[in-house]
């Protein structure tokens, strides 16, 4: 199931993003999403005069959200995978393609970020959608192994999980 219809407008399918947050207060996990995709979507969001006020609460109306909230870095709300195994240090940062191979996932599969402007200019939106549930995907199944590196989660129930995902060679 993807976040919205293929024909959705920029301003629906991010609606959409900030609604989920507001209805189900979900951790966030990215791969440099705290450098790049939760930028664009505040720019875009500005753009389009979206309510986001869940997200962007740090305090004021949620306490619980004072100490753990989306916007600060070390926080738990938003967890930037890149960021937290690099240790937050710029130098030690890797490509999440890299290290989802690494971890035998598909990584990239067609195409790259560096390709997403030619193909929305061409009005490929299915091959944009396709790259980034990839990306999802990718993210998701190296987050997993971060929670068994750090102790959260069972090997064993990872494995079960990931041995029921249809993934491509």
């Amino acid at each position: 199931m993807s976040l919205g219809d293929i024909h959705a407008s920029e301003a629906d399918i991010v609606q959409t993003f900030f609604d989920l947050i507001e209805r189900y207060t979900p951790k966030l996990i990215a791969w440099n999403g705290g450098s790049f995709d939760l930028p664009v979507l505040h720019y875009r969001a500005l753009l389009h005069k979206i309510n986001a006020q869940r997200y962007w609460e740090t305090g004021e109306d949620d306490q619980s959200f004072k100490w753990n909230n989306y916007l600060s870095r070390f926080h738990s709300r938003h967890t930037d995978l890149m960021d937290v195994l690099s240790g937050y240090n710029p130098r030690a940062f890797a490509p999440l393609t890299e290290i989802a191979r690494i971890l035998g996932l598909s990584g990239k599969i067609g195409m790259d970020g560096s390709q997403i402007w030619a193909k929305y200019l061409a009005g490929e939106i299915e091959a944009i959608r396709n790259y980034c549930e990839t990306d999802v995907l990718n993210t998701y199944l190296v987050y997993l192994n971060y929670e068994i590196m750090s102790g959260y989660r069972s090997l064993h129930l990872t494995l079960d999980f990931e041995s029921k995902l249809p993934l491509v060679d």
